[in-house]
């Protein structure tokens, strides 16, 4: 027999087995994907200047944002499944949501403010708008409050007494009690608000739908939310991922130095960091 055909045959055999060793051994882990829904615009800017950082300092794990245009399909998504997680509303916003449609979302770690403010091409402070004025508000419960309470706070009308947006009593036109100017309200998908300032007289507008239509609160706005504003937005996932592992690094991560000063450079006052 040929020792060189024996010894081609052997190490043709090593390498078979070296093969199948590899074949049938334990494959390598791949990285773990959390899909995160956020609207878009500023919440899908921040979210991507988290994303880098959570890449960075968790490796094995993946971020895939996925963006929505409204406010209702980003729960709808996370409690179906389809989403680990969502960053795009206030706290009064899913507690509305939960308590109307039943959803089983946990929020969690704040992200930023996007402060409501009230815009007008027609008029530049106010108090010149004038009586039986059109002006357009958000359609859901939760915003559509807090345009009223913003309005009250610069007792522009009032409101009856126990509105309370932390516990899910909002507040909607029926509950106005003092309405001087005998203002109108139109209510209106969010979405749809600033396309409204060239018919109604005022409208008032959620940051990240103003900041899509060029508008700057702190610049722009007739009125704009403070600080100080209970409305701060929340990373939320289904309550039986409260637990999660990776749910606290991801917060750790939104809420770095890093996301920050990206807020703050990008938005120039017009979102707020939360924390």
């Amino acid at each position: 027999m040929d020792i060189r055909w024996i010894a081609r045959s052997a190490r043709w055999l090593a390498a078979a087995l070296g093969m199948a060793m590899v074949a049938s051994g334990p494959a390598l882990a791949a990285d773990r994907v959390l899909k995160v829904g956020v609207t878009s615009g500023p919440h899908a800017q921040i979210f991507e200047a988290a994303k880098r950082v959570f890449e960075r300092d968790n490796p094995g794990y993946k971020i895939q944002i996925i963006e929505f245009n409204d406010y209702i399909q980003p729960n709808a998504a996370l409690d179906a499944g389809e989403l680990d997680a969502n960053s795009y509303q206030h706290r009064p916003f899913l507690n509305a949501q939960v308590k109307a449609r039943g959803y089983k979302i946990y929020g969690t770690g704040n992200t930023m403010i996007g402060p409501m403010a009230i815009y007008s091409k027609k008029y530049r402070k106010l108090a010149d708008i004038p009586a039986g004025a059109r002006i357009g508000i958000p359609n859901d419960p939760a915003n559509e409050s807090r345009v009223l309470l913003l309005l009250q706070k610069h007792g522009l009308l009032k409101l009856r007494a126990g509105i309370d947006p932390l516990t899910g009593v909002n507040a909607t036109p029926i509950d106005i009690v003092e309405n001087p100017k005998k203002w109108k309200f139109i209510e209106i998908d969010a979405a749809q608000l600033p396309r409204t300032l060239d018919d109604l007289d005022a409208s008032a507008v959620n940051a990240d739908f103003a900041a899509k239509a060029g508008l700057n609160p702190a610049r722009d706005s007739l009125v704009v939310e403070g600080g100080e504003s209970p409305y701060a937005c929340v990373i939320a996932v289904r309550e039986k991922d409260r637990d999660q592992s990776w749910l606290p690094k991801l917060v750790k991560a939104y809420q770095s130095d890093e996301v920050k000063r990206f807020i703050e450079t990008e938005f120039k006052g017009g979102i707020l960091a939360a924390w």
